[in-house]
């Protein structure tokens, strides 16, 4: 929880092509945290999803991505109700995206926050209560909630 940026929060991404999606994730997150420079940031998650897409299937992504110069994790979230072709390996539209950033020397700590966030996005119940928040606040407390879990 304590990595969430709240105010980098999505509720409704703009349809569009991955690009331009990582675009909206990366420029919240920079509008709210004055250390991370969008363009750059941007580039970081391209480069990610040059390798192999995050899009993890059951309608969620997890794009992510190592930044220079930051000293914590990072998260953000965003939505998109009609569904975005993220080029999921289960090939459906994804509609959850939780963005993570983490400091470039973080070693397994990024390993880490990537199984716990997964490990939530599993539960079709929290899926279902994000795909139904109708404010932040609503998709904080979803979070807070099952993070509580682990």
């Amino acid at each position: 929880m304590d990595i969430v940026v709240q105010d980098a929060v999505v509720l409704e991404l703009e349809p569009g092509p991955k690009r331009d999606v990582l675009a909206q994730m990366a420029g919240a997150l920079a509008d709210a945290v004055p250390d991370l420079e969008g363009d750059r940031l941007l580039q970081v998650l391209m480069d990610r999803e040059g390798l192999q897409s995050t899009g993890i299937g059951e309608g969620v992504a997890i794009p992510h991505g190592k930044f220079p110069g930051l000293d914590r994790l990072l998260a953000a979230f965003a939505r998109s109700t009609p569904g975005i072709d993220f080029e999921a390996v289960d090939g459906q539209p994804t509609h959850l995206f939780f963005l993570l950033v983490v400091p470039e020397n973080s070693g397994g700590q990024h390993l880490k926050a990537l199984a716990r966030i997964s490990r939530f996005f599993r539960d079709a119940s929290f899926r279902k209560q994000l795909m139904e928040a109708s404010s932040v606040e609503e998709v904080f407390s979803a979070i807070s909630e099952e993070d509580a879990k682990f």
